[in-house]
């Protein structure tokens, strides 16, 4: 079966299923590393650019070092409607996957299969506990030790209907529940994909309207508009720009704002590692215009008006994400490397609650 996948020695060399004659893991992986170029090619990256790439969403990346109140809600939420959740822990530089007393291993990417509120009732506690159930995709012993792990106390005081409802399997299975407090605490990394506006059926939404999604491909020209980041203001002007106009905000929102998510991708980088080119280091900026009529910025624009907004940061990830609230009027988004004339392709992407007018700005 060498055509099946990646094989050494008549046994599959990465990704395979538990059962032997299963091959389906494996098409998919060799697909994959044909679209990327080679199975070098998926080493490392992020546990979000899988999932953009077999959605076609957005991710969104959460920091779990820093106080963030709502985060449960955003888990819960995202559960319920299905999407792709990953979380990590940053790895140790001197060991590849180290596992740490706690059964955790560094530097390996986990799903999160299920985030809920359990029903409790002990002589400790009692109330809802919020929960996450994660998964190692090793599928093997290597879990959780601590509270609500496979073989804690924990939940011999739990009826068996609630261990039911929530599906609760003690294999070696690679997956685990913990409280969303361990989850915190031990893991440093959430990224979340947001399904595309095309991915579901009006009637699967819940009674939440399909995103508005507007894609543009372009590429950056050294010498051309390749103008790289405001630090650069006599060439900054060069790079592309892309007119949005909002006219009215959404549905329910108190302040009468408008949500936009902006996604920018560097395009084919992965596969463009063997002619030794790494990612580049990309970002966005949002200006906000006043005449309707407006051209092409120039320099003098940008010389004496602030931002709008802007990407959380100018960074070597195959894409930067941001989502903003803006009140109704135009705007105009520039997509760019930090520094000037370097040359790539790029993708972006903008999601709206409500339609929009998007068009790029060209002389």
């Amino acid at each position: 079966m060498q055509w099946a996948g990646r094989c050494m020695a008549g046994q599959l060399t990465f990704m395979h299923s538990v059962d032997k004659n299963e091959f389906w893991t494996a098409l998919l992986e060799k697909a994959y590393a044909k679209l990327d170029g080679s199975y070098e090619s998926l080493k490392g990256g992020r546990t979000c650019e899988d999932m953009v790439d077999f959605t076609g969403g957005v991710s969104e990346f959460f920091d779990l070092r820093k106080v963030l109140p709502n985060l449960f809600s955003i888990m819960l939420k995202a559960s319920q409607r299905g999407l792709l959740m990953g979380c990590s822990i940053d790895a140790d530089p001197n060991q590849l996957e180290a596992r740490s007393t706690n059964g955790l291993v560094m530097g390996h990417a986990y799903s999160i299969t299920s985030v809920l509120l359990m029903d409790i009732d002990t002589p400790s506690m009692s109330g809802k506990m919020p929960m996450v159930r994660i998964r190692n995709p090793w599928g093997n012993e290597a879990k959780w030790k601590g509270r609500w792990s496979d073989q804690s106390r924990e939940w011999s005081l739990i009826p068996n209907s609630q261990k039911e409802s929530m599906g609760l399997t003690l294999d070696d299975d690679g997956e685990f529940w913990m409280s969303f407090d361990d989850f915190s605490k031990n893991f440093e990394k959430l990224e979340i994909s947001s399904l595309g506006p095309d991915s579901l059926e009006e009637d699967e939404l819940d009674g939440n309207k399909r995103w508005e999604g507007h894609t543009e491909n372009g590429e950056w020209i050294p010498r051309v508009n390749a103008g790289g980041c405001r630090n650069y203001l006599d060439t900054f002007w060069t790079n592309p720009q892309y007119r949005v106009t909002f006219t009215e905000p959404d549905d329910d929102d108190d302040d009468d704002l408008c949500t936009m998510l902006v996604g920018v991708l560097q395009k084919d980088r992965r596969k463009k590692r063997n002619e030794g080119l790494d990612m580049l280091t990309i970002g966005y900026v949002i200006y906000k215009l006043g005449d309707e009529n407006h051209g092409p910025l120039d320099v003098k624009f940008f010389k004496y008006n602030a931002s709008y907004a802007k990407s959380p940061s100018f960074i070597n990830l195959r894409e930067v994400y941001g989502r903003h609230k803006l009140s109704p009027g135009i705007y105009v988004i520039i997509p760019s490397t930090f520094e000037p004339h370097q040359k790539g392709d790029y993708l972006l992407r903008i999601f709206t609650e409500k339609a929009n007018e998007t068009n790029e700005m060209n002389e």
